[in-house]
């Protein structure tokens, strides 16, 4: 896929990853739909970028709506006010999500209306956003989803019970996807950054020292470089594995 001639949609767009992300993929020429619930905060991410953020510091194009991705109505504006702009969204990133609480409580004493909001923003809220670009991709014959996961959804941390059984229940649903959708020139993957010195991971860890954990920057480039390989199958891939990869044979 070309990037500079495609749209992406981002998620929890406005920091950390999501920021990183934004940031490359206008750097390759692509038009940006960002999305995130800080409307300051999206919109510093968005003017930079409309600034300086495009090919040989060009400025990008970029459309920000501020709003909660676990809200249905603004699920369908944001994916509407995408395609009045843009006409077609070929990359979708669902990176937004939420830990619930901090600090994460233990399953057994997890507040349920705590755990259906986590499974509302993590779950629910990308298999909305999937539901409303899915067609246009199928029709098109080409698009790439990406959930963005988390090694909790595999290794069973203490603590991080209700976060890593959304994850691991994105992650399913991604596999069922890409099985659903073979054949139709859609791609979908489920991608672990891998741990990252973000405010979310000081969020879920408050007091720990993160300082020796590299920044999103670290994990951002694998994403630009999963939309762009066509040769690849559906699979879990740990972003700070693949940029490594690529920086060693770069």
């Amino acid at each position: 896929m070309r990037i500079d001639t495609s749209v992406v949609l981002i998620t929890g767009a406005s920091r950390g990853l999501g920021r990183e992300m934004a940031r490359l993929f206008a750097a390759r020429g692509a038009r940006l739909i960002l999305t995130a619930r800080g409307a300051e905060a999206l919109e510093e991410t968005a003017a930079a970028l409309r600034a300086h953020g495009g090919p040989d510091g060009r400025p990008a194009e970029v459309l920000a709506v501020p709003g909660d991705v676990g809200d249905a109505e603004h699920a369908e504006r944001l994916v509407w006010l995408g395609l009045t702009r843009f006409g077609r969204i070929d990359v979708l990133v669902n990176n937004a999500s939420t830990l619930g609480e901090s600090p994460m409580p233990r399953l057994e004493i997890l507040d349920p209306r705590v755990f259906e909001e986590i499974l509302r923003v993590n779950v629910t809220a990308p298999l909305r956003l999937i539901q409303l670009v899915l067609p246009g991709m199928k029709e098109r014959q080409s698009g790439v989803i990406i959930n963005v996961t988390s090694d909790a959804a595999v290794e069973a941390y203490p603590g991080w019970g209700g976060y890593g059984v959304s994850k691991a229940a994105l992650e399913h649903l991604t596999r069922v996807l890409a099985g659903e959708i073979e054949g139709t020139g859609v791609r979908a993957y489920v991608v672990d950054p891998g741990e990252m010195n973000t405010r979310m991971h000081k969020d879920a860890e408050p007091g720990v020292d993160l300082s020796h954990l590299p920044p999103p920057a670290a994990s951002a480039p694998a994403f630009v470089r999963l939309v762009e390989d066509e040769t690849r199958a559906f699979g879990r891939f740990s972003a700070q594995h693949m940029t490594a990869v690529t920086e060693r044979v770069s």
